[in-house]
């Protein structure tokens, strides 16, 4: 097995997760405004990645650079990886390649603990991603652990580079937001993301 091969109902039973689908998780999260870099992107690309409408041309389009202006606002303090091989236990299928992470770590050459944001791309089905997603995201935890960099949270994503569905991991707990937010949101996204990292950001460098 890899990653890719995970269902959520698959995820659920391999690693006896509670799911908890219930919850709006961000709801007091503040926006944050996008650069001006960000917005000019935005403006040519939403247009022309949606007409391409591939889950290449969307990642390359949208995703990169939402997640590219999370890393310019956290002044380059984190490291962000795509299309990475991230084998942590092949025994437990979880091993492969995760189509963005994200790491509270400056090193850029190689994956460092803690990794803390999985970003998983998809054409057009968010509910397909989520097995995948929260399998990578147990990945995250047992990498972690390994380097003896636990961290309380692991974040996780599932977007079509329009839409972008959160989800969070403690213990054996997952939650799905309930709430599904759209590139015309962009200051919320960006608020999730910052918020998220800036915790551990500060953790990691104090």
């Amino acid at each position: 097995m890899a990653y890719s091969d995970f269902t959520l109902a698959k995820v659920r039973e391999t690693f006896q997760l509670v799911i908890d689908e219930r919850r709006n998780l961000f709801k007091e999260v503040v926006g944050v405004k996008p650069s001006a870099i960000l917005i000019t992107l935005l403006e040519e690309y939403i247009q022309l990645a949606t007409a391409i409408n591939t889950e290449k041309a969307r990642s390359e389009l949208l995703i990169v650079q939402i997640l590219t202006e999370v890393r310019r606002q956290l002044n380059y303090r984190i490291s962000l990886f795509s299309g990475t091989d991230f084998n942590v236990d092949p025994s437990k299928g979880l091993n492969g390649f995760c189509d963005f992470l994200l790491c509270a770590s400056e090193e850029q050459f190689d994956i460092n603990a803690p990794v803390f944001i999985i970003v998983e791309a998809k054409n057009e089905n968010i509910k397909s991603g989520l097995g995948q997603c929260i399998a990578t995201m147990m990945g995250a935890k047992i990498f972690n652990q390994n380097a003896q960099r636990t961290i309380q949270t692991i974040y996780g994503v599932v977007t079509t580079g329009t839409n972008w569905r959160f989800l969070t991991m403690e213990e054996q707990t997952v939650c799905i937001d309930s709430i599904e937010y759209y590139i015309n949101d962009v200051e919320k996204i960006l608020g999730i993301l910052l918020q998220s990292f800036q915790s551990i950001v500060l953790q990691t460098s104090s």
